[in-house]
């Protein structure tokens, strides 16, 4: 078997066995076949593109490249969820602790963000003390006793897609479905989730930009999870604004305990329900979306939600006070208020150019080198729907040590991200499908 047969083999639209695909992904871990010639098959597969069977083999292989992690010692279905990413996504400080607090353990692997801002253990970071590291026992033991930890991932999960991915980076081939799709699938396999529910996102700020291309991501990972034995739904949800009204690490914490206590944003809250009655109903503690809806609205409301974060944050270092009194959450000490330039209403919100902003603040990461600051970030004022009038306060920015010419272009950038019409504009809908094995039910 020789590495440039199975290039052109692809190049001229082949379907490569597993053995194929096992002798390229093994061969390119080991060093043996070279940088350039998987750069030439990862081309090859963004234009003649690879069926399922062939996504579902891609993704097995990266899995089995390094540590895979075996749940069965933890009782109960183990149900992982994931998000493509956006604009102020905190949906896992809400979701671990409010499914956790109904019956379903969440065995959660995270990793930290590089853009925007931080990733779900930046943000959990924010809280004094929190740590996201601890060996495998200690995983097992914290999940099992209270239902929940968000860790890190380990250094050894899935090498071959770290490798894979750092070389489509700078070859152009990122933007290729059944190599995103395995890319994500691959760590959730080796994570050892039962069953996974993926949370896709659409629009300005997403990585997909349209409903089909999202649509189309959604349907390979189901079919990748079907295929290897995972059970796994997708929800395509709304990411043409930001999620919630703050933007930025302790913002997006100090938010998310305000959902877990019931006083959160709506739009935050809903897809936060409508994620956790899939994980509900996939870990087997649910007959339908509607019991579970039921199920988790009603652990919000007694209380035990919150408790549960609690228990987390307690359970890995972290200090409770801060969940019982937020505003003792890291917090920035200037406040910079962007107001709007004409009166009307707020037609649309540029996510991603809210989203460069705050990295701009210091909220994300430029490079991996980058250090995040987790008290700052943007807070917004006015959603899509919202009315707005001359010099109304459209967004507010929580600086630190920026500069001067970053806190004018992050300004900036805000003002530019808000469209303002003169006439009413309706709600847009927060989830758009519903992808499962048997197909697509749009909203």
């Amino acid at each position: 078997m020789r590495a440039v047969d199975l290039i052109q083999k692809k190049r001229d639209g082949g379907e490569l066995s597993r053995e194929e695909i096992a002798y390229l992904i093994q061969g390119y871990s080991k060093g043996e076949i070279p940088d350039y010639q998987i750069s030439a098959w990862a081309m090859a597969v963004y234009f003649q593109g690879m069926n399922a069977r062939e996504t579902g083999d891609l993704t097995l292989e990266m899995a089995m490249s390094g540590d895979q992690v075996d749940l069965s010692p933890i009782a109960g279905i183990k149900v992982d969820k994931h998000s493509t990413g956006g604009v102020g996504d905190k949906t896992t400080v809400v979701l671990a602790p409010l499914v956790a607090s109904a019956g379903v353990p969440v065995a959660k692997m995270s990793g930290r963000g590089l853009g925007h801002t931080g990733g779900t253990l930046d943000k959990l970071e924010s809280i004094s003390g929190f740590s996201v590291e601890m060996d495998r026992e200690r995983f097992f033991t914290q999940v099992g006793e209270i239902g929940a930890a968000v860790i890190g991932q380990s250094g050894n999960i899935t090498p071959a897609d770290k490798k894979l991915y750092a070389l489509r980076d700078v070859t152009a081939t990122v933007e290729s479905i059944p190599l995103i799709a395995s890319s994500v699938m691959s760590k959730k396999i080796a994570a050892g989730a039962d069953a996974i529910v993926l949370d896709v996102k659409t629009g300005s700020g997403a990585f997909m930009k349209t409903l089909d291309d999202s649509i189309a991501l959604a349907q390979a990972m189901v079919d990748i999870g079907t295929h290897l034995g995972r059970n796994t739904v997708a929800v395509i949800s709304d990411m043409d604004q930001p999620l919630g009204y703050g933007i930025g690490n302790a913002l997006e914490i100090k938010e998310g305990i305000e959902t877990l206590k019931g006083h959160g944003p709506k739009d935050l809250e809903e897809v936060c329900l409508i994620l956790g009655s899939q994980m509900l109903v996939l870990g087997g503690k649910a007959k339908d979306e509607a019991e579970a809806r039921s199920i988790l609205k009603t652990h919000i409301e007694d209380g035990s939600a919150l408790a549960k974060f609690k228990q987390i944050v307690l359970a890995q270092g972290g200090d409770v006070t801060q969940v019982e009194s937020p505003d003792t959450l890291p917090s920035a000490r200037t406040f910079i208020e962007v107001k709007a330039a004409t009166s009307g209403y707020v037609e649309s919100i540029q996510a991603e150019q809210i989203g460069i902003a705050a990295m701009l603040l210091g909220a994300g990461r430029e490079t991996k080198e980058s250090v995040i600051d987790l008290a700052v970030g943007i807070q917004l004022s006015k959603k899509v729907g919202d009315a707005v009038a001359a010099g109304e306060t459209l967004a507010v920015l929580h600086v630190n040590d920026a500069g001067v010419n970053k806190v004018q272009e992050a300004e900036a950038k805000v003002l530019e991200a808000y469209l303002i019409s003169a006439e009413p504009v309706p709600p847009q809908p927060l989830v758009f499908a519903l992808v499962t094995k048997d197909g697509v039910t749009r909203y």
